[in-house]
C-alpha cells in the first residue's frame, strides 16, 4: 500500500475553497475577509489538526514507538510496568518509658518529605524506634541515617526531632520509566522461556517488583545443579546493592512454581561492593571541573559495571578527558586495570583530588 501524505494546509483551504464555490454557485470563498473565505481556513484548520491526531495515534499504536499504548501491548505478554514504592525504614526518638508513638503518626525530614508511622513502638530505656513509610512514593523519600526527623504533631513524652536509625530510610523509587518498561517487553519478546536457562532468570528477577536494572546469572557455585543470580538496583540514590528484604523479595519471585525449574536449586544474592575510589589531579582544579569528572566517572561504572568484570585504566583515562571544562589531568591511581573478584560489583566512592 502506498504511503499517504497529509495535504498541506494550504491545500486544504484552497480544496475547501473550491468546494464551497461548487456547492454555492456565484459566490466567491477566495476573498480574504470574507464569511466564506473564513468558514474555508476554519474548516482546512479543523481538517488538518484531525490529519495530525490521527497520524500521531495511528503510530503510537505501534509498540516500539513507545506511545501510551505500549503498556496494553506489554500486559498482553504479562508484562507490567513497576509502580513507584515509598521509602520504608526505622526512625528513633527520645521520650520517656512507657510512652509511645502511634500507627499514622505524621513527621517530616528537613526536605519537607511526610512521613507516617506504620508500625508503633512503645520506649525502653530512654527512647522508641517506630518503623516509618514515606507518604508520597519515590526517590525523594529516600534518608540516610542519622538525618533528622520531627514530629508534625505533639506526642506526650516524645521528643520532636528524632534520628533516622541505621541502614536510612531506603527502598524509594520513581514509576518504571517507558524505556525500560520498552526494554523488558522487548526481551520478553525475542527471548521467550526456555524452562530456566539463563535469559529466563534475568526476565524474572526484572519482573519480581524489586527495581532490578542489571542482573547476572551463574551456576555450579554452590554445588551441581544450582543456580545463583546477583542484581543490582541502580536507580537507587541510596545504594545500588539491593536490601536484604529486596533480595528476599525476588527470591520468593522466582520459586513460583509456575517460573522456577523443578530440578534446579535458585539462590538469589546481593553482589559484593567494590569501592573505586581513584586519585586524580585535575586542571583547572575547580569545583565545577570535578563534579563534572565525578558525573563521567558514575556514567562510566553504569555502562561497564559487570559482576566479576574489569574495568579499564584506559577508559577511566577517557572518562576524565570527556569531563566538561577539563582540559589536563593526571590519574595518580589506580595504576592498572581494576579487577572485580567473582562476586563484587564496582560501586563509586569518593575520589581523591591532588592540587
Amino acid at each position: 500500500m502506498a504511503d499517504f501524505d497529509i495535504p498541506s494546509l494550504r491545500k486544504l483551504i484552497v480544496d475547501a475553497e473550491s468546494d464551497i464555490q461548487g456547492e454555492l454557485p456565484g459566490t466567491d470563498a477566495t476573498l480574504r475577509r470574507r464569511n466564506l473565505n473564513v468558514l474555508a481556513r476554519v474548516m482546512a484548520g479543523f481538517t488538518h489538526g484531525m490529519y495530525g491526531f490521527i497520524r500521531n495515534f495511528l503510530k503510537q499504536c505501534l509498540p516500539w514507538c513507545k506511545g501510551f499504548l505500549l503498556r496494553q501491548w506489554a500486559e498482553i505478554w504479562a508484562i507490567y510496568q513497576e509502580p513507584p514504592a515509598s521509602a520504608t525504614g526505622m526512625a528513633t526518638f527520645s521520650a520517656a518509658d512507657g510512652k509511645g508513638i502511634d500507627v499514622d503518626q505524621r513527621m517530616q525530614s528537613d526536605a519537607g518529605v511526610e512521613y507516617a508511622v506504620v508500625v508503633a513502638g512503645v520506649a525502653s530505656g530512654g527512647s522508641v524506634s517506630v518503623q516509618v513509610q514515606a507518604v508520597t512514593a519515590g526517590t525523594a523519600g529516600n534518608l540516610a541515617a542519622g538525618s533528622k526527623l520531627t514530629l508534625m504533631t505533639t506526642v506526650e513524652g516524645v521528643t520532636a526531632d528524632g534520628l533516622v536509625a541505621a541502614g536510612g530510610l531506603d527502598g524509594g523509587r520513581e514509576e518504571e520509566s517507558i524505556d525500560s518498561l520498552w526494554d523488558r517487553f522487548l526481551a520478553r519478546v525475542q527471548k521467550p522461556a526456555h524452562g530456566g536457562n539463563a535469559d529466563d532468570y534475568v526476565t524474572w528477577i526484572k519482573e519480581a517488583g524489586v527495581g532490578a536494572t542489571k542482573v547476572w546469572v551463574r551456576s555450579g557455585l554452590d554445588g551441581l545443579d544450582t543456580v545463583q543470580v546477583f542484581f543490582v538496583c541502580e536507580n537507587n540514590t541510596e545504594s545500588i546493592i539491593p536490601s536484604p528484604e529486596l533480595v528476599e523479595q525476588a527470591l520468593a519471585y522466582l520459586k513460583d512454581p509456575s517460573r522456577k525449574p523443578v530440578a534446579a536449586s535458585v539462590g538469589v544474592y546481593a553482589p559484593t561492593p567494590k569501592a573505586f575510589t581513584p586519585t586524580i589531579r585535575v586542571v583547572p582544579n575547580t569545583p565545577a571541573v570535578r563534579n563534572a569528572v565525578l558525573v563521567q566517572l558514575n556514567d562510566l561504572l553504569t555502562r561497564e559495571r559487570d559482576l566479576g568484570g574489569k574495568l579499564l585504566l584506559s577508559h577511566i583515562d577517557e572518562e576524565i578527558s570527556l569531563a566538561d571544562g577539563e582540559t589536563d589531568h593526571t590519574l595518580i591511581s589506580p595504576t592498572a586495570d581494576v579487577q572485580c573478584a567473582a562476586n563484587e560489583v564496582l560501586v563509586m566512592g569518593t575520589p581523591q583530588w591532588v592540587a
